[in-house]
């Protein structure tokens, strides 16, 4: 399964498929919230039903705007380094450079784009199943959304690999603890946090709880969960 290749077409049709929505409703004289909705409704395809229909609206504000796996990752990637260094300024004095020196050249850390193909498989899977399991925390989706779900695979050609990932996701209980587990190092929990955050709404009760307990269960610093919620706010309101 190439999870990177899989999750980006997704992100590429859905933002697709959401601008052509818009233009229609720009054509038929929609306005506000209703055009807003009829757009958002209209985000189809595998996406629309891995991430449910109803919260379209909230995806093309989000998710869809950044377009990609590699988006995704390093803006989460970015947020953890920009965190890490507010920690490190904040808990020791800054060193004065010696006289005659030149101002030091930190070079940055490697980002998500520098990951080499088998890590970044790694990590798109984590992503895509983050937001898989964030989409199904408000309990959402019954056996027909199901079956639509696998025509539309069959319809893009998904392989089999891919197909029998995708169902173990949407079979399984939906747990922040599973999310977790996947998340073998910070920068990863930052992607998995960030990435469950775009598909979500933060004003239900159901998400809301489901978002604090993977934050727990992802042992998230409440600075680094309030930063990675600032980014996906963000981005939504870009």
């Amino acid at each position: 399964m190439d999870a990177n290749a899989f999750l980006d077409q997704l992100l590429k049709t859905g933002a697709g498929m959401l601008d052509e929505a818009k233009a229609r409703a720009d054509r038929a004289g929609a306005s506000g919230d209703m055009g807003k909705y009829a757009a958002g409704a209209a985000v189809g395809g595998v996406l629309g039903l891995l991430l449910g229909t109803r919260r379209g609206r909230h995806i093309g504000g989000s998710a869809l705007k950044l377009g990609s796996v590699a988006a995704i990752g390093a803006l989460a990637w970015k947020a953890y380094q920009d965190y890490q260094v507010s920690q490190a300024a904040g808990q020791r004095p800054q060193a004065r450079p010696p006289a005659g020196a030149g101002p030091a050249q930190a070079l940055p850390p490697p980002g998500f784009e520098a990951l080499p193909p088998p890590q970044l498989e790694e990590h798109s899977q984590l992503i895509l199943g983050a937001m898989i399991a964030a989409a199904r925390s408000d309990g959402h989706m019954d056996e027909r959304e199901h079956a639509l779900l696998r025509a539309e695979l069959a319809r893009m050609e998904a392989d089999e690999t891919t197909r029998r990932w995708v169902e173990q996701q949407l079979q399984r209980p939906v747990d922040p603890a599973d999310v977790a587990a996947a998340a073998r190092t910070p920068e990863m929990a930052a992607e998995a946090y960030l990435a469950s955050l775009l598909v979500t709404d933060e004003t239900t009760v159901m998400e809301r709880a489901y978002l604090d307990e993977l934050a727990r269960q992802l042992k998230l610093a409440p600075g680094l969960q309030a930063e990675l919620q600032q980014r996906a706010r963000r981005v939504g309101g870009a």
